[in-house]
């Protein structure tokens, strides 16, 4: 099957695109996200929400390229609420993990989209980076 984009890509092609993080910088972030939460019941229960959005998001961006541009219009919208909705589950965490004195350095990292709409983009890497590793580690 051919992807309706033509065009398949590798990693070196992701690291060639604006306000990319490398797979070591996203690995680096989900680790101290990831020591920050520790065993902290309210923490893991927002990260469960994270990862649940994450999940969902990644499935969109995952059929992006084999979507015709019909189906792509047609799951556009519900694309973007679903990134909307990532966006704000990243924002609780840090949040929560900076009213319980941890610095949550990693949101800064992802950046604010208002202030570089690449940053958007960046949110959803991550996203999908975390969705990754949990794919991995599920076999």
């Amino acid at each position: 099957m051919m992807c309706k984009t033509n065009k398949f890509y590798a990693y070196k092609e992701y690291e060639t695109m604006a306000g990319v993080l490398s797979l070591a910088e996203m690995a680096g972030l989900h680790q101290e996200m990831l020591m920050e939460i520790g065993n902290d019941g309210d923490a893991l229960d927002l990260y469960e929400e994270l990862v649940t959005a994450a999940n969902r998001y990644s499935s969109f961006r995952a059929g992006w390229c084999v979507w015709s541009r019909e189906e792509k219009m047609e799951k556009d919208s519900s694309r973007t609420d679903c990134h909307n909705s990532l966006i704000v589950k990243f924002d609780k965490l840090a949040r929560y993990l900076k009213s319980q004195d941890k610095q949550a350095a990693w949101r800064e990292v992802l950046g604010d989209e208002d202030e570089n709409p690449n940053n958007r983009k960046r949110i959803g890497d991550f996203a999908c980076y975390i969705v990754f590793v949990n794919c991995l580690c599920a076999r």
